[in-house]
């Protein structure tokens, strides 16, 4: 049976003490180690599969080692998951496990799902959600290491991490019009949700810029169905458009079929740029689309280190940060005909 790694091991290949191996590896690195000494120990415990006795620790921190995460959708819906890779990834790194509560959007479940890690004892809280929105926090998430993934406190009261959608909707935008195109129609999505205004915000942004006249955006919503019947409307009308910034990349897929339907070749004919870059769909189309990336993997990064970093004694203020949204160039963009 093979030997299983020790903090020894891991001192001797990161050529460190053995009370810097538990220093960093007990998230007490800050401060008492040199970062690239910190680096170099991570780098030989992960190299060694080598991970602290989390009962012992446990035991001489008075801490469970576990962060409780509640989602409204995340964990279900095939949509949004790599919040939780990028949340999980990172506190595994400093020895702590991720406890998991899917509450499939019902308020009630969402109450259950916070009493139920509190009563286990876990040294920190994550709310995440599928979609940019307001979150009204209960008052104990902001007496104890929390933060928000995907959504936001409307005054502020813990410390929320979510995407540039206004950044995301200009540069979806530009990508068109650094290519030329001129006549450009946005397909929104529906106007229930907080990141349809601020994409709509960022497009028009973009043409102001640009000095366009461009006509208000169309609601279309989120579907592939969506997308073909306010495509088939606006490529059948009056001066069709050039260019088309979708709602997502499910109606970039219904804006193509459109198109094909109509005898209109993309890119060559019609410009379409999505949104999200959907892993299952953006880069595996026909052409290859065009999108803008929402950063789910960093959004789950940088919320659960803002809990380590609380949980380390370190101030973390209760603000709102924006993470870029990047255009992700493929193959159905190309300059215009006319």
């Amino acid at each position: 049976m093979e030997r299983k790694a020790t903090s020894r091991d891991v001192a001797e290949l990161a050529g460190v003490s053995r009370t810097a191996v538990s220093l960093v590896l007990n998230g007490r690195g800050d401060g008492n180690i040199a970062p690239e000494k910190q680096e170099a120990i991570r780098a030989a415990a992960r190299r060694l599969h080598y991970t602290p006795n989390s009962v012992a620790l446990s035991l001489r921190s008075q801490r469970t080692r576990t962060i409780g995460v509640v989602t409204d959708a995340i964990a279900t819906h095939a949509f949004g998951g790599r919040v939780l890779a990028g949340a999980g990834d990172t506190a595994l790194e400093e020895g702590f496990l991720l406890l998991v509560m899917d509450t499939q959007e019902d308020p009630t479940r969402q109450a259950e799902a916070f009493q139920t890690l509190r009563d286990r004892r876990v040294d920190g809280l994550m709310f995440a959600a599928l979609s940019l929105r307001p979150f009204h926090a209960p008052d104990f998430l902001r007496g104890t290491p929390a933060a928000l993934a995907n959504c936001f406190e409307p005054d502020n009261g813990v410390y929320s991490v979510g995407c540039d959608e206004v950044g995301g909707g200009r540069r979806a935008t530009e990508v068109l019009i650094e290519q030329g195109h001129r006549d450009i129609v946005m397909l929104a999505g529906s106007p229930e949700l907080v990141a349809t205004h601020r994409r709509v915000d960022g497009f028009l942004s973009a043409a102001a810029a640009a000095g366009l006249d461009v006509r208000p955006p169309v609601t279309a919503g989120w579907a592939i169905d969506d997308g073909y019947r306010a495509a088939t409307q606006v490529l059948t009308g009056d001066d069709p458009p050039t260019g088309i910034v979708c709602a997502n990349d499910r109606v970039a897929v219904g804006v193509v079929l459109a198109a094909a339907r109509l005898g209109l070749s993309v890119p060559e004919d019609l410009s379409v740029v999505g949104y999200d870059d959907d892993e299952n769909v953006a880069p595996h189309m026909a052409p290859r689309l065009t999108t803008v990336r929402l950063p789910h993997y960093e959004m789950g990064q940088r919320a659960m280190r803002a809990i380590l970093d609380q949980l380390r004694g370190q101030t973390v203020e209760p603000e709102q940060v924006l993470i870029e949204c990047p255009a992700v160039e493929r193959d159905s963009v190309a300059p215009p005909r006319r």
